[in-house]
């Protein structure tokens, strides 16, 4: 299920994080650093989710979950480095629909959003998850491309990498940052490896892989997925 998640976080790497791993499961995020600007945003937005964390400047999130769940049935995840089983319980009688305490995995916290967003039935069907970008198609539930009606055969590592591109067309990735969304941040894989998977999934989307229209090396930074009105718009 795709998403509006809200976060209110107010460690800005923190917040980045959850974003990123948030947003590769295609779900929207609003990044908020205070509990007043939680409420607010919330109330605006009105989004699927809310992610709390419960340290926050202006208004704790306790007090955030406190006034969402007497206004309505948004799901809400708290965030805390309070670990004492009475801590939790409070969390919990408040209203929360789960609590993560940490430190945590970024993909823990993801896959209790999906579970949770499963229960509660919010968020948007499957076909959210086809990103489309001129006449490429990428599918992220049922995992398939298809190229100007042509199924094409992408490993995992090549799957993640147009996905994540697809995702924002035009937007310019570093290969870090590729590493870091479509791969995982193994510590094992160096960014060489991005270059090896790019080439590949070249030489399936491109007519002259040498001379490539649609997956463009930006030198010095990454690369990005062109499209043509990102293009025509530049």
């Amino acid at each position: 299920m795709c998403a509006q998640v809200l976060v209110a976080e107010d460690d800005p790497m923190q917040a980045e994080l959850i974003r990123r791993y948030l947003h590769r499961d295609g779900h929207t995020v609003a990044v908020v650093q205070d509990g007043r600007s939680a409420i607010d945003e919330a109330r605006r937005q009105r989004p699927d989710l809310a992610v709390l964390d419960v340290m926050m400047p202006k208004v704790d999130g306790l007090d955030v979950c406190r006034v969402l769940r007497a206004e309505s049935d948004l799901p809400i995840v708290l965030l805390t480095a309070r670990t004492t089983e009475d801590d939790v319980l409070l969390g919990l009688d408040l209203g929360a629909d789960d609590y993560v305490t940490k430190p945590y995995s970024p993909r823990q916290l993801a896959a209790r959003v999906r579970a949770i967003l499963r229960r509660a039935g919010r968020g948007s069907p499957q076909q959210d998850g086809v990103l489309e970008v001129d006449d490429l198609v990428v599918d992220r539930q049922r995992h398939k491309v298809v190229l100007a009606g042509v199924p094409l055969d992408c490993t995992p590592a090549e799957f993640g990498l147009l996905a994540t591109l697809a995702a924002e067309p035009g937007r310019v990735f570093t290969r870090g940052q590729l590493l870091d969304q479509a791969l995982g941040m193994d510590r094992f894989v160096t960014e060489r490896t991005v270059d090896v998977h790019v080439m590949n999934l070249r030489r399936k989307l491109e007519a002259d892989p040498r001379k490539p229209a649609r997956l463009i090396t930006v030198y010095g930074v990454g690369y990005k997925l062109q499209d043509g009105a990102v293009d025509a718009a530049s």
